[in-house]
C-alpha cells in the first residue's frame, strides 16, 4: 500500500531531511510512526500525500508512483487519502457541520447523506453537539477532533495523522486510538505519528522509529490494541 524505495529528501545543500529510506506498509496495516523533533517525520507524510516529492529514489501509494504522478490525477488520489494535520486547517468561516459537509462535497457525496455522515464523525469524536459552532468557539483539543472526524468521514483507503492526540487528556487519547482503531478494522491503512509513548507501548502494533532522517528501529510493541467497539459509530458492523 506504500512503499518507499531509497528516499532522501533534500531541502537544500546543507538540510536533508530523510536519508536513503526504504520501508514498506501493507494494505491493512496500523503502523505507527514516532522519533524525536525534528526527525523527519512530518516530511515523511508530506511525501505520502504528495505534497512534496522525494530527491532521490520512489514513493508509491496505493499502486500509484508519485514521483511521475499526472497534476490532473494529484484529486482524484487524494481523495483516498485521510489526512489530521498539526494544524487542523480548519476553515474558520464555515461552521463544524460545514467543515465536514464541504469536504463531502469536494468527494461527490450527495447532499442528501451529507447530514447523516458529518453527524456520525462527529458522534464518533463526541462533538455532534457541536455542529453549528465555529472552530475559534472551540478549544484547541475540540478543533482537533473535528480535523479527525473530516479526515475518517469517508472511511478512506489510507489514513495519515500528525499527532492526532497531541492536545488531547489520556482518556480522550484512548478514545482517538480507539476511533483509529475501527477505521482500520474497516478497510483503512493507518499511519500515525506520535510522540506519546504510552499509547505506542499499549497498542500492540508495528513501530518505526525515526532519528535524524533514518530509521533506527523497526518492531512490533508489546501491548495489547485496543478493542474495536462492535458498533461501528459509522453504521457499519465489525
Amino acid at each position: 500500500m506504500i512503499h518507499f524505495y531509497h528516499v532522501t529528501k533534500r531541502f537544500d545543500r546543507y538540510s536533508t531531511a530523510l536519508h536513503d529510506l526504504t520501508f514498506q506498509i501493507e494494505k491493512g496495516e496500523f503502523v505507527f510512526l514516532t522519533g524525536p523533533s525534528g526527525a523527519g517525520k512530518s516530511t515523511l507524510l508530506k511525501l505520502i500525500l504528495r505534497q512534496i516529492t522525494p530527491t532521490e529514489g520512489q514513493v508509491v501509494v496505493n499502486g500509484r508512483n508519485l514521483n511521475t504522478i499526472r497534476r490532473s490525477v494529484l484529486p482524484f488520489f487524494r481523495r483516498e487519502i485521510g489526512m489530521v494535520f498539526q494544524d487542523f486547517k480548519l476553515i474558520e468561516r464555515m461552521t463544524v457541520f460545514e467543515n465536514l459537509s464541504f469536504i463531502l462535497t469536494v468527494l461527490n457525496v450527495s447532499p442528501r447523506e451529507h447530514k447523516r455522515k458529518a453527524y456520525a464523525a462527529l458522534r464518533a469524536v463526541d462533538l455532534h453537539h457541536r455542529m453549528n459552532a465555529y472552530p475559534l468557539q472551540l478549544s484547541g483539543g475540540e478543533q482537533q477532533r473535528v480535523a479527525i472526524a473530516r479526515a475518517l468521514i469517508n472511511d478512506p483507503l489510507v489514513l495519515i495523522a500528525d499527532e492526532p492526540t497531541g492536545n488531547l487528556d489520556p482518556d480522550m487519547s484512548q478514545d482517538i486510538i480507539r476511533i483509529f482503531n475501527d477505521a482500520n478494522l474497516r478497510g483503512s491503512t493507518v499511519l500515525l505519528a506520535t510522540h506519546d509513548r504510552d499509547l505506542i507501548r499499549e497498542s500492540g502494533r508495528r513501530v518505526i522509529t525515526l532519528e535524524h532522517g533514518r530509521i533506527t528501529d523497526e518492531k512490533v510493541s508489546v501491548g495489547e490494541r485496543a478493542p474495536a467497539r462492535t458498533d461501528s459509530v459509522f453504521g457499519l458492523a465489525q
